[in-house]
């Protein structure tokens, strides 16, 4: 038996750096994701798909990794990053884009990120599980924007 979790999360912030300076690190994977909490291993399995394997988390003896790959596909003259799921690696699927509009003195960022994580674990413990990994994974993915908005010299 598993519980599958689906977690959907959307941000915009606009930082100081301009907008090819932002494109370029967040095109380039393994740098966006030095970023990202709790990454304990980034994978590179070539033609743009990574395996993203997270260290344990856990509140009392509930512990889960989550291991999930994605394919990324950058487009500087669109300023987008899409990212979509690999099927049958890891527990989780996991897609989402940047886009990233260069202002006069900033660049707009919008984040979009879906994902549906299985926990092995009884249904009945869904409703107690679902709420504690959707705020874990909104912590982090948070704590990566913050992280990101300091590399890219602040907010506007």
């Amino acid at each position: 038996m598993s519980i599958a979790v689906k977690v959907e999360l959307g941000y915009e912030f606009e930082v100081k750096a301009r907008a090819s300076e932002v494109f370029a690190v967040l095109a380039d994977v393994p740098t966006s994701a030095s970023f990202y909490p709790k990454v304990e291993q980034l994978v590179d399995l070539g033609d743009g798909a990574y395996r993203w394997e997270m260290e344990k988390i856990g509140i009392g003896s509930l512990h889960l990794r989550t291991v999930y790959t994605s394919r990324y596909v950058s487009d500087a003259k669109a300023g987008s990053v899409v990212w979509s799921p690999v099927q049958g690696d890891g527990n989780a699927l996991v897609s989402g884009s940047w886009k990233i509009k260069g202002q006069k003195k900033s660049t707009h960022v919008t984040l979009s990120v879906q994902g549906e994580i299985s926990i092995p674990l009884p249904t009945v413990m869904q409703v107690v599980v679902t709420p504690l990994v959707e705020a874990e994974f909104e912590k982090m993915t948070e704590q990566y924007i913050d992280n990101l908005i300091e590399r890219f010299g602040g907010e506007v």
